[in-house]
């Protein structure tokens, strides 16, 4: 994000009273017990297997451990893994 476009955003979200995961490209991660975990604002797998998915952000990366794992929908900027997940975990970049 440019200089200009990081001092736009807070006055917009204030203006029309935008959540900031909306007007942003922020990852958005729902996490339905240890079966389900849906992401939004991806930028693209890294690395998938059965026991690990690593997706891109814009922010960093979103690594999945577990088992058993299964892509049930991958859309441009969505996606939905079902399997046992035993660890969620954000890296920086």
């Amino acid at each position: 994000m440019t200089k200009k476009h990081q001092r736009f955003l807070p006055w917009v979200m204030n203006q029309f009273a935008l959540p900031s995961d909306i007007v942003s490209d922020l990852p958005r991660m729902t996490v339905l017990g240890q079966l389900h975990v849906y992401i939004e604002n991806h930028q693209g797998l890294v690395v998938y297997s059965e026991t690990e998915l690593t997706v891109k952000t814009h922010t960093g990366m979103i690594r999945i451990q577990g088992t058993d794992f299964v892509l049930k929908m991958m859309l441009p900027q969505e996606l939905l893994l079902e399997g046992k997940i035993n660890d969620v975990s954000y890296i920086t970049s």
